[in-house]
């Protein structure tokens, strides 16, 4: 096995979770070359990969609105760069027509995708020579690294490895140096039905501020900014974030000791850098997508309905717990 190709084109939080499998690869094949497919919107995520050799960065938006000659010169060059190495397998982990046609045009004469039944549209089957075969009893981000596995015929053992270094930052918390610990709360999300009241939030940001954080508030939208400073009308002590690329906020949270937020990809950022993370559930399913690592990592919700904001505050209670220990009081210490 020298050259393996994995296609997966979005979402952030879908890319950020994936990564693992590469660590797996490289772990059952020493010096194998594994490169990577996703939409351009996501691609420096995988750049952020250090086991990653090489990321092809797909221009899907333009296929469909593709109108002048530099949009087709675009999508020719990026067919060209995909079909400018032959790979020994393609493994499509993510299952739709966009990323199964990534595998099509990709040089191999096996291409790996999931069964018709698991695949987020059914249509894609047309670009598998075989399939993948997720198991029922584990989740989504598990569930990944097992069916790659299975498929290349080897074991996944330990937790996930993201290997995930941000251009730009040291790795380490601001409580390290001195300054007040950062806890960024991401109230933001694409769907209303994920969202959490601005009381919640409120109750949060005062939590984490009498534990000593400096809290602050991103956003990514005019909508966002406003939900934001609503937030912040009730706790002013909060802070809001000047409008950041994503990796400008990846910098920000690996600087951070603390990230809480709901069901959103720099949540899941935020565990695969090793932060404190708590991920709240409102209508998306906690055992399916959520994050977990004793004592810095933890999800809450029952994804049913918004949860009583005293779960969210004992999840915070929880990742300051020392294992063996009380709970730290102290958020500076914590953190550093």
């Amino acid at each position: 096995m020298k050259r393996i190709l994995i296609v997966k084109v979005t979402s952030l939080g879908d890319i950020i979770e994936a990564q693992p499998v590469v660590a797996d690869i490289k772990r059952a094949f020493p010096g194998v070359q594994v490169d990577w497919a996703a939409d351009e919107m996501f691609a420096d995520v995988a750049r952020w990969n250090t086991g990653i050799d090489r990321v092809l960065c797909a221009p899907l938006r333009r296929f469909k609105k593709a109108r002048s000659l530099a949009d087709f010169r675009s999508i020719a060059a990026s067919i060209a760069e995909l079909r400018a190495e032959r790979y020994d397998v393609v493994i499509d982990i993510h299952g739709v027509y966009k990323s199964a046609i990534i595998a099509f045009l990709a040089r191999s004469s096996r291409t790996l995708g999931y069964r018709s039944q698991d695949l987020g549209e059914s249509g894609a089957a047309f670009a598998y020579t075989g399939r993948l075969a997720p198991r029922a009893e584990v989740n989504a981000w598990h569930g990944m690294r097992i069916s790659v596995g299975d498929a290349l015929g080897f074991q996944v053992e330990g937790p996930p490895v993201f290997n995930l270094q941000v251009p730009g930052t040291s790795g380490s918390s601001v409580a390290a140096t001195g300054v007040a610990p950062v806890a960024m709360l991401f109230h933001a999300t694409s769907k209303d039905d994920k969202k959490l009241p601005a009381t919640h939030w409120a109750a949060i940001a005062r939590n984490l501020i009498g534990r000593g954080y400096v809290v602050e508030l991103p956003w990514g939208s005019p909508a966002e900014r406003v939900e934001a400073i609503a937030i912040g009308a009730l706790v002013p002590e909060a802070t809001l974030l000047p409008p950041m690329d994503v990796t400008e906020i990846a910098r920000m949270i690996d600087r951070a000791a603390l990230v809480v937020g709901v069901d959103t990809g720099f949540v899941h950022l935020a565990h695969a850098l090793h932060k404190r993370a708590i991920m709240i559930f409102v209508s998306t399913s906690r055992e399916h997508f959520g994050i977990e690592a004793p004592f810095r990592s933890i999800s809450v919700g029952d994804g049913l309905s918004v949860p009583p904001v005293d779960e969210v505050l004992r999840a915070i209670e929880y990742v300051h717990t020392v294992p063996g220990a009380a709970a730290a009081g102290d958020a500076t210490v914590a953190a550093a």
